[in-house]
């Protein structure tokens, strides 16, 4: 019997810009999203933390019947899959999938500019890891990466205070930064997930032939391909058209906010979790 959820997960709201994405390129399928708000942001915290709390979120997860799971936050995709897809997976869930959004973008990121020269907006944890470095060279190792930690703008985002003169400081100052280190740019990923709520703000500040481009709707076609391709996979999943929502903090807190990132009311329950 198809029964099994796709999980989504993210340390906060913005995975819920994926989610949106995923959901509207493929409605059919049952959806499980985890929240861990009462320990956001990950970007700052190292390595093995943010393992340890990814590995507890994925086999949450799988406790719930998810049999693919997809990392819809930078940092845990950078710090964590390799580690959980090469050591856990095999001794936990061999059957089943966890699948992040670094490597989706890389492996289209040479088709995405016309110069070769790429800019990555992303959190400090994301950009210490060189994930999109590492993943990009593989694929296309004549495109020249620079990417640009901002540090502040996930906090103002997850405040609701990224429609201001504030956050509008931040977001020219990163980016001044981000095109001094290389005047070559013409495409800049948006390299988290919140990113996608402030993108209108990150182009008027920038010149007109640069093109910005979000993860979400690549996640979500390289998500359709490899369900496609991996037909074991997609027969377990269950087509129902559920949507259900979790957070590691209150519900009250994260239905509030959780609208602005996935565009309608969100009901969500609170997932216990060892802190």
């Amino acid at each position: 019997m198809k029964s099994h959820s796709i999980g989504v997960f993210d340390s906060g709201f913005g995975g819920l810009t994926v989610l949106k994405e995923i959901t509207t390129r493929l409605p059919e399928y049952d959806y499980i999203y985890l929240g861990d708000n009462a320990r956001a942001p990950y970007g700052c915290r190292s390595f093995e933390t943010v393992y340890k709390y990814t590995l507890q979120a994925v086999n949450w997860l799988f406790n719930k019947g998810c049999f693919l799971i997809i990392l819809a936050c930078n940092t845990a995709s950078a710090k964590a899959l390799r580690t959980i897809q090469q050591k856990d997976l095999p001794a936990i869930a061999p059957n089943r999938r966890v699948l992040g959004v670094i490597r989706p973008v890389t492996e289209i990121i040479g088709t995405l500019s016309s110069s070769g020269h790429i800019g990555i907006l992303a959190t400090a944890g994301t950009v210490k890891s060189n994930s999109y470095l590492l993943e990009t060279a593989k694929s296309f190792p004549n495109v020249t990466i620079t990417q640009q930690a901002c540090p502040l703008l996930v906090p103002l985002i997850e405040n609701n205070e990224f429609d201001n003169e504030g956050a509008a400081f931040f977001i020219n100052k990163y980016l001044s930064e981000l095109l001094q280190k290389d005047q070559l740019i013409d495409t800049i990923i948006l390299g988290c997930t919140h990113y996608p709520l402030i993108i209108n703000g990150i182009k008027a500040v920038l010149p007109s032939h640069i093109k910005v481009i979000s993860q979400g709707t690549i996640v979500a076609e390289s998500l359709d391909d490899y369900l496609r391709r991996h037909p074991e996979i997609e027969n377990q999943l269950g087509k129902n058209h559920k949507r259900s929502f979790f957070t590691t903090d209150t519900s009250e807190m994260f239905n509030d906010l959780a609208e602005l990132f996935y565009g309608e009311n969100i009901f969500s329950e609170h997932a216990e979790m060892e802190m």
